[in-house]
């Protein structure tokens, strides 16, 4: 049933030629800096990096305009943490379409978005104020300006591999990368220091006075599927409140059960500001930065215009499909199921790949298998794609392969992916 199917291959190539005759007009329309990286890509790695062209998708699986069938074991970048076009979530924003596409924002909002805030509320461990964006950039742009407003303070401590969006309040906190920012560093903000992720003792010297806000990601994403030691997080909140620092905690990547809990911090931390994207839509743009009652007063002040606000943001469509994406996850159980069946599946790569492969780590359904080196994991990932696996690369040069699937995935499907797994490493110098 598709949703749940193993691959089904049906060109004698991928991408097929449907797939082609779109990536060529694509290539006419879209911006040459993602269809000149491809064939930069290509070039290292002796592989095409031609994309496939997603025509539809379910649960697990997407189709592209050949009809060839994929296991999706990204979630499309972590987003889908209960599956493509869940029902409940199609069925809710179709609904609220029919009924209010859109409203008048922070002037005269919908209930959707009301019904959204309380929602989100009651998720967080703590007495919530919350904004609401489009993306995980918003989310991110919108604490540190939180951070500005109550502290006075412009500095900011972000963390080497952490990934926190591309907008220019988040691009300059993004560590992942330095290329990311080269191009555009003049126009950044000049009071931010990095540190190495998990250095414990960088602390001390690094966050002090003057800084604002402490920006970090409780497990790395995009920088690596990369999980820190033992008592780090709670030493960088120790250290911030030392100073008068906020603490921002960007569970965009890592929210609503991708680490088999609610979000990454629990137990270790928590948060004055907490920023979320990704899942929360169930498929839809939304994020939302969520802050404590006591921080977010600093936006308070009646002689003050509304100094953050966006035509979008609170989109009656994307809040009525969150709502519903949290129902999913809630009445599922999907957050017990993601640490249950990561925990299955982690011991299961492990003694497949053994030495085959330089590391598999993860939390939940947040899984990385590293290889020796970005240009052989890209050639993996394109003879994984031929075989119908939607994997990425993630980290530094792209060595590790990232897999996050839907938590509501089959476990036959994780099953058929090690095997396949295993025979394409062996297959792939």
């Amino acid at each position: 049933m598709f949703g749940r199917q193993l691959p089904e291959i049906v060109t004698a190539r991928v991408p097929g030629p449907e797939s082609e005759r779109w990536v060529e007009r694509l290539a006419r329309t879209e911006c040459p800096s993602l269809t000149m990286r491809r064939a930069r890509r290509a070039e290292r790695s002796g592989a095409s990096h031609d994309p496939i062209v997603w025509a539809r998708a379910a649960g697990a699986n997407v189709e592209d305009a050949d009809g060839n069938v994929y296991v999706d074991l990204i979630g499309a970048f972590s987003v889908c943490a209960v599956g493509h076009a869940h029902p409940r979530v199609v069925e809710a924003a179709q609904r609220q379409v029919a009924l209010l596409p859109h409203a008048l924002g922070d002037v005269h909002p919908s209930v959707a978005k009301l019904e959204l805030l309380d929602r989100l509320a009651d998720w967080v461990p703590f007495d919530a104020r919350i904004i609401l964006g489009l993306n995980g950039a918003d989310a991110i742009a919108a604490a540190l300006k939180t951070a500005v407003l109550k502290t006075g303070r412009p500095g900011v401590v972000a963390f080497e591999g952490g990934y926190h969006g591309l907008m220019y309040g988040p691009l300059a906190v993004c560590g992942s990368h330095p290329g990311f920012r080269e191009p555009f560093a003049e126009q950044l903000n000049p009071h931010v220091r990095f540190l190495p992720y998990g250095d414990a003792a960088a602390l001390a010297d690094g966050v002090d006075e003057s800084i604002g806000a402490v920006v970090v990601e409780p497990a790395l994403g995009r920088g690596g599927l990369v999980f820190p030691p033992d008592g780090f997080l709670a030493a960088v909140s120790a250290r911030a409140r030392e100073v008068g620092a906020l603490v921002v905690a960007d569970e965009i990547f890592t929210g609503f059960g991708r680490t088999g809990v609610r979000f990454a911090f629990e137990g270790a931390f928590e948060p004055d500001v907490l920023c979320v994207g990704k899942a929360l839509g169930g498929g839809l743009p939304i994020s939302a930065c969520i802050g404590t009652a006591e921080v977010m007063q600093a936006w308070g002040d009646p002689d003050r215009e509304a100094i953050h606000t966006a035509t979008f943001a609170g989109s009656p469509v994307s809040c009525a499909a969150a709502c519903a994406a949290l129902d999913v996850l809630e009445e599922e159980d999907l957050i017990r199921r993601s640490r249950e069946v990561g925990a299955r599946w982690l011991g299961e790569l492990r003694a497949a790949l053994g030495d085959r492969v330089t590391d598999v780590r993860g939390r939940g359904l947040m899984i990385a298998v590293e290889l020796a080196s970005g240009e052989r994991a890209g050639r993996v990932t394109q003879a994984l794609l031929s075989r119908g696996w939607l994997v990425l690369g993630a980290g530094p040069g792209g060595r590790s392969l990232q897999l996050t699937p839907p938590l509501n995935i089959d476990e036959a499907l994780l099953r058929g992916f090690t095997r396949a797994l295993v025979e394409t490493v062996e297959a792939t110098p």
